[in-house]
């Protein structure tokens, strides 16, 4: 996926670059991107905290963006970092340095390929209600994935075409070239967070702001603020469609959410924010 995208980040930075495209593809990676993948990967297709009322809105959930990381390679694998967060068998575990976060879809994210037939029903269960196409048993025996390749591939390629086009259209190639670059800087640096976000491996919990304390997650300002991602309130409550709960913690992620709901595209979701302030807030008088 990265190499598919390289050569529009060559175009974009020798032959169409501008300081206005910077700023598109800048805003698009560091606020669109990181904002869609905190509603489609983190809070819907892994932690189900909210309901589509028709298949079609959650295809254009899925899709509003360029498609880079396929669900499975996403959604399984945080399943287990919540199970095992900060510790040996964590994915994204921020005590194995930088590099193994960055490195995380390629050493430790994909499906194991010898999985029983219950143990891959089981993991495909994870998968079900996106609207993936998942493959039989037989099919992953002989592909090593959940998905369908075919679907994988071809839901890719119409993705980028339908978007290309889109980007075309508005600005032309430089537009076009900008957006897909500012993807590529997304879906390579977005596994810096899983360090960063995990304190770099250390304990740097701050009182009155990070109240789970059973692992190294913190709320940032800047993810949080760009993406939803107030990651030790999501820790706390992952399935909670709102991760911003004190007044400061701007969750563009859910309004998102809120507003498909208010427009009868979201049929259900879960909220914790009551709870957490009743529990960590007003119970301490703060």
């Amino acid at each position: 996926m990265a190499l598919c995208l390289l050569p529009f980040a060559a175009l974009a930075f020798f032959k169409y670059f501008t300081f206005p495209l910077f700023a598109v593809a800048f805003v698009y990676s560091i606020m669109v991107m990181s904002t869609h993948a905190t509603i489609w990967f983190h809070r819907y297709s892994t932690h189900k905290a909210y309901t589509f009322s028709h298949p079609i809105w959650r295809f254009i959930t899925q899709n509003l963006v360029l498609k880079t990381f396929p669900e499975e390679i996403y959604v399984v694998s945080h399943h287990v970092h919540h199970a095992k967060s900060d510790e040996p068998g964590d994915p994204y575990n921020a005590r194995g340095g930088f590099m193994y976060c960055m490195l995380s879809d390629v050493n430790h994210q994909s499906i194991a390929k010898d999985l029983t037939e219950d143990e891959y029903r089981k993991t495909a269960g994870f998968l079900s209600h996106t609207g993936v196409q998942i493959n039989n048993y037989a099919s992953y025996l002989k592909w090593g994935s959940v998905a369908s390749p075919y679907y994988t591939v071809g839901l890719w390629l119409l993705n980028w075409s339908f978007w290309f086009t889109v980007f075309f259209l508005i600005g032309g190639p430089g537009l076009a070239c900008a957006l897909f670059t500012g993807a590529l800087f997304w879906f390579v640096l977005v596994r810096a967070f899983n360090y960063t976000g995990h304190g770099k491996g250390e304990e740097k919990h701050v009182e009155g702001v990070d109240f789970d304390r059973r692992n190294l997650s913190l709320n940032q300002t800047r993810p949080g603020i760009f993406s939803g991602e107030w990651h030790n309130n999501h820790h706390l409550y992952p399935s909670s469609a709102r991760a911003g709960f004190l007044r400061f913690q701007i969750d563009f992620a859910w309004m998102y959410i809120f507003g498909l709901y208010k427009l009868g595209m979201v049929s259900s979701y879960r909220d914790s924010k009551s709870d957490f302030l009743k529990k960590y807030v007003n119970s301490t008088d703060r």
